[in-house]
């Protein structure tokens, strides 16, 4: 065992070790008693608040008049516990923390409070808290833009179009549309962009632009495929930017329906009262990968009544728990089921499957022959 002498002079030398942390520290210390006086405060804070720091109410160094309302240094003198809170001082913000300080007895006699300056960290907050804000605006803003360049639902000419429009985020990566080709053929065309959000939605603008400065000049669906990929091309994207695409074109006059696919494995599905058939053809997507690419074209004849469902993966491939898709069977399973309210029926059975989860983009559209 130590001597007591040579005790005594280790505990006198780890004081004055403490007593030169605490003056070199860049942060604030001080110590507040029981009455809330200050009794001690380092270099560092005596001088930025004053030399009449010590000896003062602890809450005058604030410039206050009357204790804080919620007051850390009573907490930790009467529980023991350290606390901690942020403070606004001469204009800067201050994290402080409050410990109790112990005498060898083990009773509480003061509180000692470190300020750390998070005057920097907290403009920052501001500063990302005012452009997220103005961010979110514009993604508001935009989304508004791309709900309202969707086509209007109800009658368009001999047919007539409803849809369900559901992006995962802010913007969707999913678009459709449909306009006239000439006085007697009307394209009808759904796509889907890799991935969703901001990037994805961009691409989508461009697709409804350029296929309709397409339709002034091709009819054909497969040759209005070839051109869209070839000015995709142009674009020069990376190989992940790429997307798929189902186009149709509608002639009123003889009621036949010819369209191509790039790569939408969601195959349209044509169903009247007596019969469903999915409307399978195949073709790659929209991408960099292919330097030319050729698509093929079919045919059918629609009657009045008849109905074509187009609609997205964010549908099929939504899993339940046990990460089962809703599949093309849900699709089919629904239009057998419930033709009449198809669209209401398929969403409602697709939340019922993913829990209300949705991770992807979806749209669904019917086009039905009215005339």
């Amino acid at each position: 065992m130590l001597d007591n002498n040579i005790e005594a002079k280790i505990s006198k030398n780890i004081i004055m070790l403490d007593y030169n942390v605490l003056e070199s520290m860049a942060d604030w210390v001080r110590v507040v008693d029981l009455t809330g006086t200050v009794i001690y405060a380092n270099i560092s804070m005596i001088k930025a608040i004053g030399e009449d720091l010590v000896g003062n109410i602890c809450y005058k160094a604030y410039g206050r008049d009357e204790r804080c309302s919620f007051c850390i240094t009573n907490r930790s003198i009467e529980t023991g516990e350290t606390v901690q809170k942020e403070e606004i001082i001469k204009g800067k913000y201050y994290s402080v923390k409050s410990s109790p300080v112990k005498d060898r007895l083990g009773n509480t006699v003061a509180a000692v409070e470190v300020f750390r300056d998070v005057t920097r960290e907290r403009q920052l907050e501001l500063e990302l808290i005012n452009r997220n804000t103005l961010i979110s605006k514009d993604l508001q803003f935009a989304r508004r833009i791309q709900e309202r360049i969707l086509p209007r639902p109800g009658d368009f000419d001999s047919l007539e179009i409803s849809y369900i429009f559901q992006p995962s985020e802010m913007l969707s990566g999913d678009m459709f549309d449909i306009y006239y080709v000439d006085e007697a053929n009307i394209g009808i065309y759904i796509c889907d962009v890799a991935g969703h959000g901001i990037a994805a939605s961009m691409l989508t603008m461009f697709i409804k632009s350029t296929m309709r400065n397409i339709k002034e000049e091709i009819i054909s669906p497969a040759l209005v495929l070839e051109e869209l990929h070839i000015r995709f091309a142009k674009l020069e994207f990376e190989a992940e930017k790429y997307f798929t695409i189902f186009y149709g074109v509608y002639n009123k006059i003889t009621r036949t329906f010819r369209y191509a696919n790039a790569g939408h494995n969601c195959y349209p599905i044509r169903f009247n009262k007596y019969e469903v058939e999915p409307l399978k053809i195949k073709g790659y997507p929209i991408t960099v990968l292919f330097d030319k690419v050729s698509y093929k074209e079919d045919e059918i004849k629609l009657e009045l009544g008849d109905k074509i469902l187009f609609y997205t993966d964010g549908i099929t491939e939504a899993t339940d728990y046990n990460e089962v898709q809703f599949g093309i069977e849900g699709i089919l399973d629904q239009v057998q089921k419930n033709p009449d309210n198809i669209l209401k029926e398929i969403e409602d059975k697709f939340i019922i499957h993913s829990w209300g989860e949705q991770n992807d983009d979806y749209a669904l559209v019917l086009v039905e022959v009215i005339d």
